[in-house]
């Protein structure tokens, strides 16, 4: 077998892998919703971890299913996906997904924290 023929299987076994091992819409969702969870605690910086648990279970998880909901979208192209936030009419890039692995941009907490600015503000 020749080096090109070898070389185009291979790309062709690694693109099916791909297509079968992209991770599905409410998996990164599921990532999402931990890594807002996560900034929600961050920014609340209550002395009584306790009544932040409590808070998080009564408020939290309304609060960060209605932010995935209204402000995040997650596109499939069958190799991977990507999800990304509506934020002042553009879109960005949050997260992807591929080769059932989900990584989480450090853009979120950026993001977030200027949506937690201007929310303090009001």
């Amino acid at each position: 077998m020749s080096k090109t023929r070898i070389f185009a299987l291979s790309l062709v076994a690694i693109m099916l892998i791909a297509v079968f091992t992209n991770p599905s819409k409410e998996k990164i969702e599921s990532k999402l919703a931990d890594k807002a969870k996560e900034i929600l605690k961050k920014q609340l910086q209550y002395e009584h971890q306790d009544a932040v648990d409590l808070g998080m279970m009564l408020f939290g998880d309304q609060v960060v299913s209605e932010f995935i909901n209204s402000y995040t979208t997650t596109s499939n192209y069958y190799l991977f996906s990507l999800s990304k936030i509506n934020w002042n009419g553009e879109q960005i890039i949050i997260g992807g997904g591929a080769f059932n692995q989900v990584w989480i941009s450090p853009k979120l907490d950026e993001k977030a924290d200027q949506l937690i600015n201007v929310l303090k503000k009001q």
